[in-house]
């Protein structure tokens, strides 16, 4: 077999090739065997595995690979956008109003006959493990017209960072993802030290909520592929993956935080509903009543 490289996107013959995996890092333990860091591609799971198990991918199977990741999250996108226009969301003005009129009152068009609101989604700070992860999930928060500050930021180093984040943005959402995933031969799903991730989740999240103790002030979602769903929640999180330890999908976050941005803040998200928008489903997306981050102004500034 050619010799991996960095970057280089495998497979992992033992599980039959199931998801694509790119080389974050080349190692050799004390027997000598060859291992390799790697990060799903469209799904937030990171492993180590012997480059042995390893099938390199050609630039054709990539690209195929591709092809069909953005198949698969496109109708989810179409099917928020009918959401919006079955409940009256028209989804235009996203960008926050707040400097329109301060220091004036405006004048009231008495002559208008239909008020020309502007919109007002929730805020997003989202902290992402993963750069290329965290590149798609902006563009997506712009397609859904949701106004998003994004940090790539180790999944080790939240912890630390999350609080002055927050502090400089004051975000209505807060989303800490990247990879996790069940640490090879640990059988104790209780037990934070099974995971690859799950600690830093559940610190970074108790931090924010050392910040921001009200779960209606600031809204959290936190974890990735197979992280203990149960810790992050008691750590102060609205949403988490993943109740049954399965792998969630890149976009599984952005489709958690659309719900939350885009319901009423004197309403509470339909938990059901929101689960079922996300690609994953109930197996890897839970959480808890939470109310919405919507609002509407009046009037629509002309400037």
């Amino acid at each position: 077999m050619e010799k991996l490289q960095i970057g280089d996107v495998v497979t992992r013959k033992s599980y039959n090739g199931d998801v694509f995996f790119k080389v974050i890092r080349l190692y050799t333990v004390e027997d000598g065997t060859e291992m390799a860091e790697i990060k799903g591609l469209d799904v937030r799971l990171a492993a180590d595995a012997p480059v042995c198990d390893l099938l390199k991918m050609t630039p054709e199977q990539v690209r195929c690979h591709r092809h069909q990741f953005i198949q698969r999250h496109t109708p989810h996108l179409e099917r928020v956008f009918g959401q919006r226009r079955q409940s009256g969301d028209r989804g235009t003005a996203t960008q926050p109003q707040t400097e329109a009129g301060e220091g004036n009152t405006p004048e009231v068009n008495k002559n208008s006959e239909v008020a020309d609101f502007f919109e007002v989604p929730g805020r997003v700070l989202h902290i992402d493990g993963d750069p290329e992860y965290l590149r798609l999930c902006l563009a997506s928060y712009r397609r859904l017209k949701i106004s998003a500050w994004g940090y790539a930021v180790p999944e080790e180093q939240q912890p630390q960072l999350v609080v002055n984040l927050l502090k400089q943005h004051l975000p209505d959402i807060l989303v800490l993802t990247g990879h996790d995933g069940l640490l090879k031969g640990k059988e104790n799903l209780a037990d934070l030290e099974s995971y690859r991730n799950s600690r830093y989740f559940v610190e970074a999240v108790k931090k924010a909520r050392q910040f921001e103790m009200s779960s209606d002030v600031l809204l959290i979602f936190a974890g990735a592929c197979q992280s203990h769903y149960e810790a992050i929640l008691r750590a102060g999180a609205n949403f988490a993956s993943s109740p049954k330890r399965v792998l969630i999908h890149a976009f599984d976050p952005v489709l958690v935080v659309e719900r939350l941005a885009y319901t009423y803040f004197d309403k509470t998200v339909s938990v059901n509903e929101l689960i079922r928008n996300t690609i994953t489903g109930m197996d890897g997306i839970g959480g808890v009543e939470t109310r919405g981050k919507f609002r509407r102004g009046l009037p629509k500034s002309p400037y």
